[in-house]
């Protein structure tokens, strides 16, 4: 007779609710069809070079929340990862940037474009989504991102990245956080 206990399924389990909640923020909509996005998973070792570079951001601009997010990301069997590029859309009229259209903001590289920002905030939102559905702890975090930014962990072009770390516990350990 075989019994599979659950803590020896929960990390696998885990990532393959990580692969769905990368899916769902792929097919998210996107402004005029454009995906300027990137999407990653990482696990434990990833997870711990990522809160070490946090901590470090944390003492060097001596911000409490990226030392208490450091620690609490360790907590997080996968943390999911979602970035967005600077690069406009083309669009002839728009304005939202500040700009008048996406050739005056293209001359300004390091302006995000407010639709790939956008396109952002809904694949998150598709994401934890997909956490809430399967009853995982997550939580999405910018202060983790600025630590994957950091490290190089996506490609130069991405300039907003968030993190969504989950984990599976009695208690969900990134909420009610000192």
């Amino acid at each position: 007779m075989k019994v599979i206990k659950e803590q020896d399924v929960r990390d696998e389990t885990l990532k393959i609710i990580g692969h769905k909640m990368m899916v769902a923020a792929r097919t998210a909509p996107k402004g005029k069809g454009i995906d300027n996005m990137e999407i990653a998973l990482v696990e434990k070792d990833t997870i711990k070079a990522i809160s070490d570079k946090l901590k470090e951001l944390g003492e060097k601009y001596d911000v409490a929340g990226f030392k208490r997010d450091a620690e609490n990301i360790l907590s997080s069997e996968v943390m999911l990862l979602l970035g967005t590029r600077k690069k406009a859309l083309g669009l002839k009229k728009c304005g939202m940037c500040g700009f008048e259209n996406c050739g005056e903001k293209d001359k300004h590289v390091n302006i995000p474009c407010v639709f790939n920002t956008g396109d952002l905030g809904i694949a998150i939102g598709s994401a934890v989504s997909v956490a809430a559905d399967n009853r995982v702890d997550s939580r999405v975090m910018y202060s983790v991102g600025q630590a994957v930014l950091e490290m190089g962990l996506f490609a130069e072009d991405v300039s907003i990245v968030y993190a969504i770390p989950i984990s599976a516990s009695s208690k969900n350990p990134f909420f009610d956080r000192q």
